[in-house]
């Protein structure tokens, strides 16, 4: 436990969790020596400085998250909007897509609609709002995003979940987009908040996945004045709050599968991924679980049991939430799922899952155990891995795992901000801004807190919503973009004083690879492992995730100390597996399926002296 935090009473039942039920416990709030709520406190004067804030720097802060009104009175104007890293013309450096939510006079036509950013990494540490040129300004109420090379041309498309009509964003390769959503079949109608894209079915054409929150009726929002919804549902610590989600109509999910043509064909009943409960779906990521080579699906629900959908092979999947054990936290609660991080935090090969939540609970490392009679399972290990009593207090979104300090050893990043502006009425130990949380992974199944340093980027206070992880700069270090709900996008640029090694990797998959099925373009539900330094890590090529937001794609190991880059072991979704021998590190590979290196760069540019190894194939 925290100093000063303990349960005050027996665990009970408290409102939570916009309209969940927690049953954690009710714990007494906790402050810093300045008498702060920890939340948005707890600085030190010194310890590691990991980030620094270039949100201003950077030309980021230009622009400004707009949803609903400040008061949030009702849940449409709480959820905020994810970020997209994207690389959407192809020159070799991460570009910024953050979606923007809307205000109640721009849907009725009172008021030009805000728009969403697409920044263009400029290659000198800044960025340039590219979007209305791009033609991606969406002027729709925004949430989430996946990026994509759906059409297998070689350049990244965009999808954005709204509510009202959904849009696909095709790359035009000139630097603009053109709206496809209407034409492919993915508009839907409703509320929209996550998505994820791959190929379920092994055809070489990748599938798009998306989840339903609240089936949403404008003209009718839901207070607890009409009796619409009862109050237990509105209301936290006995006070009037927005409603929601519970009491509410949840919306169902979707999955579109990809035709020849470029269409789509929703058939979430026959793939048995329906969601015929209506739950209340926020992050979702295709990846392979149990490694049989086929992409699986996680969804994290609000307040209800997460999903994991078992891909069979055959163009369905399975329901094994419960039996895995990922439906429910360690106490068997359903919990406020909101973001959704994968990787493999253990190095043992198996995907582990973070799940960020509410305050006043626990937030859930899910670690695999393996297989077991051919089932995989997980455990929830928050508690001994060392996470869960300090996040307590904070409302989770965006998560990752991102090895910040190259050490071979992915660590957990948490972006956090309530939800409720009415907390900073009242002396209840939080905070409606709060600060990202930090834990290092000490490679022993354990991770460290790192505390934020005055005036560095882990003492950045603001509501944040959506976060996406990557290499913004070429350098090997994974920075943050993070999404604040009301307020400027934050750019935690990492300046960790680590001199390790690293390597990164660009996937180019094969359209008609030798024996095998087909591969999408970019790669995605691809799986690498690297064999370097005595330790053998994983990381996979995924769309969608963390919360509402899509990472960088391109796969990244730390290598400590090693001056050896070691092997990469490449399983396509082809079915395909490579192993590349990698020249060096500190370098960004690109990866051809079965031609091995076809480039590499150095600080963003291409090296000069290395010499591309042959690529080995196994069937």
């Amino acid at each position: 436990m925290i100093p000063g935090q303990q349960p005050e009473t027996a665990p009970k039942q408290e409102q939570s969790g916009m309209g969940g039920i927690s049953s954690a416990g009710s714990f007494a709030p906790v402050y810093d020596a300045q008498k702060r709520p920890i939340t948005a406190g707890g600085f030190v004067d010194s310890g590691p400085v990991v980030f620094e804030d270039a949100s201003k720097s950077s030309g980021l802060a230009s622009w400004q998250h707009v949803m609903g009104t400040k008061q949030k009175k009702y849940i449409l104007e709480t959820d905020g909007s994810g970020v997209g890293l994207v690389d959407y013309d192809n020159d070799g450096w991460l570009d910024i897509y953050l979606v923007n939510g809307s205000t109640y006079d721009a849907l009725s036509g009172k008021s030009k609609a805000p728009h969403a950013a697409l920044f263009h990494n400029n290659h000198d540490g800044t960025f340039t709002d590219v979007a209305a040129k791009a033609g991606v300004t969406n002027d729709r109420w925004g949430f989430g995003v996946a990026i994509a090379d759906y059409d297998n041309d070689g350049w990244p498309d965009i999808f954005v979940c709204n509510y009202g009509a959904n849009r696909l964003y095709r790359n035009n390769h000139d630097g603009t987009f053109i709206d496809m959503a209407v034409k492919a079949g993915v508009t839907l109608g409703n509320w929209s908040d996550g998505a994820t894209w791959g190929d379920y079915d092994g055809d070489g054409r990748v599938d798009l996945f998306v989840s339903g929150y609240v089936h949403y009726d404008l003209d009718r929002q839901p207070t607890a004045t009409d009796g619409s919804v009862p109050f237990s549902y509105c209301q936290l610590h006995g006070i009037p709050v927005m409603c929601g989600p519970r009491g509410l109509k949840g919306e169902t999910d979707h999955l579109f599968h990809q035709n020849a043509d470029g269409t789509f064909t929703d058939v979430s009943v026959k793939a048995g991924v329906a969601d015929p409960g209506a739950y209340y779906g926020f992050s979702a990521t295709f990846v392979d679980v149990n490694n049989d080579g086929r992409v699986d699906l996680l969804v994290a629900n609000d307040s209800e049991p997460n999903y994991l959908y078992i891909n069979k092979g055959d163009g369905t999947f399975e329901d094994q939430s419960y039996v895995s054990g990922f439906a429910l936290n360690k106490d068997g609660r359903e919990i406020a799922s909101m973001g959704l991080a994968v990787g493999d935090y253990n190095n043992d090969g198996f995907v582990d899952m973070l799940i960020t939540d509410f305050s006043d609970d626990f937030k859930a490392l899910f670690r695999s155990d393996g297989m077991d009679n051919g089932a995989i399972g997980f455990s929830d290990v928050g508690d001994e891995a060392g996470i869960t009593q300090m996040a307590v207090p904070f409302v989770g979104w965006g998560a990752g795992f991102p090895d910040y300090d190259n050490d071979g050893w992915k660590d957990i990043m948490m972006v956090n901000g309530h939800v409720y502006p009415q907390v900073d009425e009242h002396d209840w130990g939080t905070t409606f801004a709060e600060r990202p949380l930090l834990f290092r992974n000490n490679g022993n199944g354990k991770f460290t807190y790192i505390p934020p340093v005055k005036g560095t980027g882990l003492a950045t206070v603001t509501s944040g919503r959506g976060a996406a992880f990557g290499d913004l700069f070429n350098n090997g270090k994974i920075d943050a973009v993070i999404n604040p709900i009301d307020g400027p996008p934050v750019l935690l640029k990492n300046v960790s004083s680590d001199k390790h090694h690293w390597v990164e990797f660009k996937l180019i998959g094969s359209a008609n690879p030798a024996n095998s099925k087909p591969s999408p373009r970019d790669a995605v539900g691809a799986t690498v492992y690297l064999t370097a330094n005595g330790q053998r890590q994983r990381a996979d090529v995924m769309s969608g995730g963390s919360y509402i937001s899509s990472n960088d794609s391109r796969p990244h190991f730390g290598l400590g100390d090693a001056t050896d880059a070691g092997t990469a072991e490449i399983h396509w979704p082809s079915g395909q597996i490579e192993k590349v021998k990698l020249p060096a590190p500190d370098r960004i590979y690109t990866i051809r399926e079965g031609a091995g290196i076809i480039s590499a760069l150095c600080a963003g540019k291409p090296c000069k002296a290395d010499h591309p190894a042959p690529a080995k194939r196994r069937p």
